[in-house]
């Protein structure tokens, strides 16, 4: 199968019949990283793992591309940046006169157009991810062997869906922040204006209802990028996609999210803390050259420690990133599979195409 748009709903999956209950019926077939059948909470975390596991190259390989690539970007742009300010810069922190707007204007122009160029670019770069993560799913569920290369071919032209839908999830977020950012405002002048504390305890009471309603768009709308790619669909159409699947489902669905949440977490920390034990510590006092009273020659000392930690630091956060970025939308894609296998038979189209492929 060239494409997943023939991933079509078909009867639903019934596995052999076990006779009077005396014999057992036999295991779902497996041609991939899950069984054909409907999912259960360690086949859904074992199907994540064993996708990055077997897929690792594309999975990991395509996501640390796109991130260094945004990198490099970021700091090509910071780079010019400086070199545009710089006339300025100096102004500000090597003159003796008082520094004018006119002086951090350009400088706040140019930086914040830095920040917002890499914004744009991790955005892009998590849509990417996204896609990849449910490309590969695509190729993990059947069983069959897949190439950096094949992989970023089906996940490109895909990635512009998955950012409109990244997008308009934003803005559908948006709006109940928004409007509790109007009451905040609204309370703060009040409050200002006639000294009351009530709107204190309606602020509360607002902001415990924005929270949930947040969580319950993030988890209804968290099928729309497999949607997007397993289905190219639009990013329209996979939101509405994923809404529909989303019925009776949303308190499963939380709950394994909310598990895999936890997980990356966990996965995080225990990258994240060897190496900070493996961070060196401060050189020891040596009496014949003592420790420098200047403010250089104690920033010399120290830089050996700060480059050690700065370049550990950055693999850390690297790690985790990618881990996290990976990880997630492969439990949300399984978890949309998973839904897709009970409601539209999507296990007997599997188990066809599956065969197709192996014969």
């Amino acid at each position: 199968m060239s494409d997943s748009s023939g991933w079509g709903p078909a009867g639903p999956y019934g596995g052999p019949p076990g006779g009077w209950g005396w014999v057992p019926a036999p295991p779902p077939p497996k041609p991939g990283v899950i069984p054909l059948a409907p999912l259960g909470v360690d086949t859904v975390f074992g199907g994540a793992f064993a996708t990055m596991r077997r897929y690792a190259r594309p999975l990991f390989g395509l996501a640390a591309l796109v991130h260094l690539a945004v990198a490099v970007l970021v700091l090509a742009a910071a780079a010019v940046a400086y070199a545009a300010t710089s006339g300025h810069l100096h102004t500000i922190y090597d003159t003796p006169r008082h520094p004018r707007w006119a002086d951090f204007r350009p400088v706040l122009l140019a930086f914040g157009a830095v920040w917002a160029f890499a914004v744009v670019g991790m955005t892009v770069a998590g849509a990417f991810v996204q896609a990849s993560c449910a490309a590969t799913l695509h190729d993990a569920v059947l069983g069959r062997r897949a190439t950096l290369g094949q992989i970023w071919r089906r996940t490109w032209p895909r990635t512009p869906s998955v950012l409109g839908v990244t997008l308009l999830l934003g803005l559908i977020l948006a709006i109940p922040m928004l409007l509790f950012a109007a009451v905040f405002v609204s309370f703060f002048l009040a409050v200002v204006g006639f000294g009351s504390d009530l709107p204190y305890g309606v602020l509360f009471l607002l902001m415990l209802a924005v929270v949930p309603l947040t969580v319950w768009l993030c988890v209804l709308f968290c099928f729309a990028p497999a949607a997007a790619v397993l289905e190219a669909a639009r990013p329209v159409q996979a939101l509405r996609r994923s809404a529909r699947l989303m019925r009776g489902a949303w308190w499963r669905t939380f709950g394994i999210m909310l598990l895999g949440g936890l997980t990356a977490v966990v996965v995080s920390l225990v990258i994240r803390l060897p190496l900070m034990f493996a961070m060196p510590g401060p050189r020891p006092y040596d009496a014949s050259s003592p420790p420098a009273a200047d403010a250089a020659g104690v920033y010399a000392q120290s830089l050996p420690h700060s480059v050690a930690y700065l370049a550990l630091s950055v693999v850390g956060s690297l790690v985790t990133q990618v881990f996290t970025m990976v990880f997630l939308p492969l439990i949300s894609s399984l978890l949309y599979l998973d839904q897709r296998i009970r409601r539209e038979g999507l296990a007997e189209v599997l188990l066809r195409v599956s065969g197709s492929v192996h014969e």
